[in-house]
């Protein structure tokens, strides 16, 4: 399956570049946690791509192939996530070590994506938890029953990124992504289980924009703002109506 994303308006900041080069496919993984065939999203690049991600597979600052998002069953309990990651990989055909993994309990087939100016943000949203980040000791889950949770965010950038403006990326989405939670009414800035891929081009510098700043008021920073912000309310808005609906 491909997805082709409307883009959002940019009134502002330097000319828009087209989006960074990767191939995205739903496909199927085997074992959801408890032995099920669930869907799983795939990112390849056309070219190996700079991250920085909170993946439990391939975190931290990497250069990578591809990115994963892979749909488990709700009560997961294997406490081996990251070879569990390692294994739907493998069966999926990609280079093992070589991109990031990431796992969520909301149906991976209802992501949301947006574009700002080449910026791109691909969201799966669950909330079945919302927390606050800064919560007293012990603050037990709001919530009645469990529903699929975690908010996960894939973001590509068509310029070349500094270690800095990488992190400062990450930074500036979440923030994004906690003020279209906020404005939905969501108790809470994210899941305890929210996690993130930045991506942008990896070198030479001469073939791609250098940006050595990416927060909400620099160019690439707001557009990147606005895509995840786009991503995230429409994710959550359907979340919320699909929940709103009276069970059958």
């Amino acid at each position: 399956m491909s997805v082709g994303l409307p883009g959002t308006a940019d009134v502002s900041g330097p000319p828009a570049l087209s989006p960074l080069p990767v191939g995205f496919a739903q496909r199927e993984h085997s074992d959801d946690g408890a032995g099920q065939r669930r869907p799983v999203l795939v990112w390849r690049f056309a070219e190996p791509a700079r991250m920085i991600s909170s993946a439990v597979l391939g975190g931290g600052l990497a250069r990578g192939e591809w990115v994963v998002n892979a749909e488990v069953t709700h009560d997961y309990r294997r406490d081996d996530p990251a070879g569990h990651l390692g294994d739907i990989v493998a069966e999926l055909g990609l280079p093992v070590g070589a991109g990031a993994g990431l796992m969520t309990a909301a149906d991976v087939r209802r992501m949301c994506g947006a574009i700002d100016g080449g910026v791109r943000c691909d969201a799966t949203v669950g909330l079945a938890y919302p927390t606050w980040a800064a919560a007293p000791d012990g603050l037990a889950p709001l919530a009645a029953r469990w529903r699929p949770g975690t908010v996960n965010l894939v973001c590509l950038l068509p310029v070349w990124l500094s270690d800095a403006a990488l992190v400062n990326a990450v930074v500036t989405a979440t923030e994004a992504k906690s003020q279209a939670l906020l404005e939905a009414g969501v108790p809470g800035t994210g899941t305890a289980s929210d996690a993130i891929v930045v991506c942008c081009p990896d070198g030479p510098a001469e073939r791609w924009p250098g940006v050595e700043y990416c927060g909400p008021r620099s160019p690439w920073g707001a557009r990147l703002a606005r895509a995840v912000h786009a991503a995230v309310a429409e994710g959550t808005a359907r979340y919320a109506a699909r929940w709103s609906q009276p069970s059958t």
